[in-house]
């Protein structure tokens, strides 16, 4: 009885499934049928040689792009360059003048090299910028800033703002950024800051340029005292160190000059004032050499220095 059960079930089992496997091989058969119809409607000899011709195409335009680049930067210092020299104009403006050109040239390429490969790959390049124009309506509110950027860095450019190794303050409301000029570009400025960071700044963002390499600079330097000092010692201390100094230090063009005693508003901090001209570039090393004799020479003398201050009413 078991084995006719047996026989029965395989034989069931074989008519089930015999049928749904010969329609899986027929639905598959009509899928590859179907594939090879719609894939033979191709030329692909035609395909691969048009894919390779155009792989070609644009391996060698890039080839001809970074040798055009190379050439470019090439043309610029030996053509500008020389010419710059019959200039009347300083280093740090040839340099300036130099990376511009350098910069707007670059950008030119970049845009011939977008147009040839949009080429290449067959798109309608004319029918491309003729649909510019209209999304650049769309878009004319994002390219302000681009044009902003490039207006304001060609008046600061022209107006010789700043070059090219220039030490400055950057001031754009309550942002500061001071450092030394390290690019002028025509959309952003380069100051690296006195810890080495780099920070590139948008041209239109620049409000005020504090420019500290332009003509001699002078050093103020207050040296904090007490308002029950001997002010006639103070002065004597002061003199002593300006008479040892004198002749040692060729960048102070005017001074060391005492202004004796001043108070500071708001605070009612009392402070002893000493003005020096010095050449650009090196008023900081002044600054702090100055204030490190006075501060000693003080301190040798007996005479105290605060370090906290109490506000006047």
């Amino acid at each position: 009885m078991s084995l006719r059960g047996g026989y029965w079930f395989c034989s069931l089992k074989s008519d089930i499934i015999k049928p749904l496997e010969k329609e899986r091989r027929r639905l598959i058969e009509g899928m590859k049928n179907i594939f090879s119809r719609y894939v033979s409607q191709f030329d692909w000899t035609k395909i691969m040689d048009e894919l390779v011709s155009k792989l070609i195409s644009l391996a060698i335009l890039f080839i001809l792009f970074l040798l055009a680049k190379k050439l470019l930067r090439s043309m610029v210092k030996q053509i500008l360059k020389p010419s710059l020299n019959y200039v009347r104009q300083d280093d740090a403006r040839k340099k300036t003048i130099l990376r511009l050109v350098e910069s707007l040239l670059t950008y030119c390429l970049y845009f011939i090299l977008i147009y040839w490969i949009l080429s290449i790959l067959g798109l309608p390049v004319s029918s491309l910028l003729a649909g510019a124009g209209i999304a650049g309506v769309a878009i004319g509110m994002g390219a302000q800033g681009f044009l902003s950027d490039l207006v304001n860095g060609f008046f600061i450019l022209l107006e010789r703002q700043l070059d090219v190794g220039d030490t400055v303050r950057v001031t754009n409301g309550p942002i500061t950024i001071a450092g030394t000029v390290s690019s002028v570009g025509i959309r952003t400025t380069q100051v690296r800051d006195a810890d080495g960071t780099l920070h590139f700044i948008p041209n239109r963002n620049i409000m005020v340029v504090s420019n500290l390499s332009r003509g001699n600079q002078r050093v103020l330097i207050d040296m904090p005292i007490s308002a029950q000092t001997d002010l006639d010692k103070i002065y004597q201390v002061f003199q002593q160190v300006n008479d040892e100094q004198a002749q040692k230090h060729p960048e102070i063009l005017d001074g060391p000059t005492i202004l004796g005693p001043q108070i500071e508003k708001g605070t009612g901090r009392y402070s002893f004032r000493v003005a020096m001209m010095v050449q650009s570039g090196s008023q900081v090393a002044i600054y702090h050499l100055y204030y490190k004799l006075y501060h000693d020479a003080l301190l040798q003398n007996g005479i105290e220095i605060p370090t906290t201050f109490s506000v006047t009413p």
